[in-house]
């Protein structure tokens, strides 16, 4: 990498991409679930997506994912209860687990953290908001 004598990279060299990680999509929407997926694996990233909690489970328990991007309004199990058995059950305590959700109100984000979700991101999800988050230490 070029310096500018300074031991910081010149202006004109690209910044550093953030890490690859292996995320897994979760929202009952699938067609909001896979355009989700589709833009984060344009950023580089290994996605995989479920559909409902059930699903989820399975997939975070054979994929391990570093991330779990889940919808808290799911039928049969919401993200809420989704979170605590990926947190609890499956050992995943070193993912970042993110709320997606349709509210934002304080008492959505204290149940959010309740469950162990690191984050709440109300939808429709800001893509640089999701850059930030995915560039955050795990």
């Amino acid at each position: 990498m070029a310096t500018n004598g300074t031991g910081l990279p010149r202006s004109d060299d690209p910044p550093p991409s953030p890490p690859q990680r292996r995320i897994l999509v979760v929202d009952d929407d699938v067609d909001a679930a896979e355009a989700l997926a589709d833009l984060l694996r344009d950023y580089g990233h290994d996605v995989g997506t479920a559909h409902d909690g059930p699903g989820a489970l399975d997939s975070a328990r054979r994929h391990r994912p570093d991330v779990v991007l889940l919808d808290i309004g799911m039928p049969e199990m919401d993200g809420y209860e989704v979170a605590k058995r990926i947190r609890c059950d499956l050992g995943l305590g070193d993912a970042l687990l993110v709320a997606l959700s349709g509210y934002g109100e304080d008492r959505h984000r204290r149940l959010a953290r309740e469950a162990g979700f690191d984050q709440h991101v109300t939808k429709p999800v800001d893509a640089s908001r999701l850059e930030e988050l995915l560039k955050l230490p795990l």
